[in-house]
């Protein structure tokens, strides 16, 4: 621990550089994968924006426990079955899948198809955490 203590000491500059790349890295990251919302925003944005909850998981995922009036359509589909949301362009759409990591890319494709995409930060697994409302099919 002392030579990484002398290291960092001596070499300030390289760990300086180093530290801005990685914030960049994480900003770059953050940015490109598009706005987050937490539980609380995304229940908000359902009640008071009329918000699209699209959960990307797979249909067995989905009838195992889902938001109230959520859409379904699996990630591996969803550039097939884009036209589905079509009639809800206007709405902003609420992406949950079961951590909260797929949800990116799917982010992304909706926006660059003018969808006004948000992911939901920890997915399902941060709703049930939080002990909030599920539908079970």
């Amino acid at each position: 621990m002392d030579q990484l203590f002398e290291f960092v000491g001596n070499n300030w500059w390289l760990v300086g550089i180093w530290a801005a790349f990685v914030v960049a890295l994480l900003w770059d990251n953050n940015r490109r994968n598009g706005p987050t919302v937490s539980t609380a925003e995304a229940t908000q944005m359902i009640n008071k924006e009329d918000a699209l909850v699209l959960d990307i998981r797979d249909k067995k995922d989905f009838s195992g426990g889902h938001l109230a009036g959520a859409m379904n359509i699996p990630y591996a589909s969803l550039a097939n079955r884009l036209g589905e949301l079509d009639p809800h362009k206007k709405r902003p759409i609420i992406l949950i899948c079961k951590t909260g990591q797929t949800v990116g890319m799917a982010g992304k494709m909706l926006r660059e198809k003018g969808f006004n995409a948000v992911r939901m930060k920890g997915g399902m697994m941060e709703w049930n955490t939080q002990n909030l409302p599920l539908v079970k099919k």
